[in-house]
């Protein structure tokens, strides 16, 4: 019962986070929520509305995998590993707000190819390219060993590769919104941390 209510915590930090962010720079009139909107390649369409299905439906199989664990198959997992889980989660939650923070007025979710922001290389972008996409995949598997059962697994797996196609999309379009200091960028930080 302990990891499930640590994980609900962490995970109420997590989105709290993410809409706060949203409404502080709606205030300033920026639209944050570039998802699947405006003229994008079919490609990029697809990808962005299954981020959009991936996050809002994990948020909702994560609340529900705390609330409904006894209906649902789960998965025998110690608590050092459950444990584990947790500690994730809180590594994902910091991880996520430092990219929050470190990208002020920057952050976006989805790119457009004439957007007006800043490229943002300091703080947690300096280890990482896609610190708030660790900070989601953190929640993600964090969550999964916090509260094991077969749906979150499976969902966060399944997560965690669309996140990671949206990156890729993202990198395809970052060379032309900063040209060569982008890619300079990219020759020195991984794409999520240490060799990744």
């Amino acid at each position: 019962m302990i990891h499930e209510i640590a994980a609900v915590i962490c995970m109420t930090l997590f989105y709290l986070a993410y809409f706060y962010k949203q409404v502080l720079l709606a205030k300033q009139g920026i639209r944050t929520n570039r998802l699947a909107r405006g003229q994008k390649p079919v490609k990029t369409m697809r990808v962005e509305m299954a981020v959009l299905a991936a996050t809002y439906g994990m948020a909702v199989i994560q609340y529900g995998s705390s609330g409904l664990s006894r209906y649902l198959v789960g998965i025998p997992l110690p608590k050092d590993v459950r444990s584990t889980g947790v500690f994730l989660m809180v590594i994902g939650v910091a991880f996520f707000i430092a990219a929050l923070a470190t990208m002020k007025d920057n952050w976006r979710a989805g790119v457009e190819e004439n957007q007006q922001t800043v490229m943002v290389i300091q703080g947690v972008y300096r280890i990482s390219r896609n610190p708030a996409f660790v900070g989601f995949d953190l929640l993600y598997l964090g969550s999964a060993l916090a509260m094991p059962n077969v749906v979150i697994f499976l969902a966060a797996i399944c997560c965690i590769l669309i996140l990671h196609l949206q990156i890729l999309q993202e990198e395809k379009l970052l060379p032309g919104l900063f040209g060569s200091a982008y890619l300079d960028y990219k020759k020195h930080t991984p794409r999520y941390l240490l060799f990744f």
